[in-house]
């Protein structure tokens, strides 16, 4: 993907100007899940824009269908990388991404692993089945609001104990404040 400067200008100033930074190295991998948390609030789509733009990374994020029948939004999310998703139809999401990312030279497929904005004491293992299907690891970003950072972790080789490895996963994020709840709690 060619590097668009302007698009990279426009994300970091857009942060700046909110008073963020970002932190951590993105990897040097073709094909992954990044995972993004916590996701408690409407602001994580545009702090996260403006971060995904001011790396001038490409990702294919699943978006409600809803949002991309609105006719400027949805054409800039489709140009942001937005796959149109209809949640009351969730079968088949899992396969087709894993799928998808198999297929391709170079994807970076986002999700947030609560499934909503709301408060969620389990995270939806979809990421994880993604990721173990497509035989790529976890990348995990984050949100902390506390400290008004956007960051990206290692990379999680997902293993043969899904709930052990959400749990370890979700263990790590624990240090990191959304917008509208304190952290997110690691499961049982």
């Amino acid at each position: 993907m060619p590097r668009n400067r302007f698009a990279e200008w426009l994300g970091r100033a857009i942060l700046r100007t909110g008073g963020w930074r970002m932190v951590g190295a993105l990897p040097d991998i073709p094909r992954l899940v990044l995972i993004a948390a916590p996701h408690s609030s409407n602001w994580d789509g545009l702090w996260g824009f403006a971060a995904k733009l001011g790396m001038g990374v490409k990702l294919s994020i699943l978006g409600k269908d809803s949002l991309l029948r609105i006719p400027v939004l949805g054409s800039l999310l489709r140009w942001q990388g937005v796959i149109p998703v209809d949640r009351s139809a969730p079968h088949g999401v899992v396969d087709q991404a894993a799928e998808a990312i198999r297929n391709a030279e170079r994807m970076w497929y986002a999700i947030a692993p609560e499934g909503t904005r709301k408060w969620v004491d389990r995270w939806k293992p979809g990421f994880w089945h993604i990721a173990s299907r497509a035989g790529v690891p976890v990348v995990p970003a984050y949100f902390d609001y506390a400290n008004k950072v956007i960051g990206i972790g290692p990379p999680f080789a997902p293993g043969t104990d899904m709930h052990a490895d959400i749990a370890s996963i979700q263990r790590w994020y624990k240090p990191y404040r959304g917008r509208n709840h304190d952290v997110v709690q690691p499961a049982d």
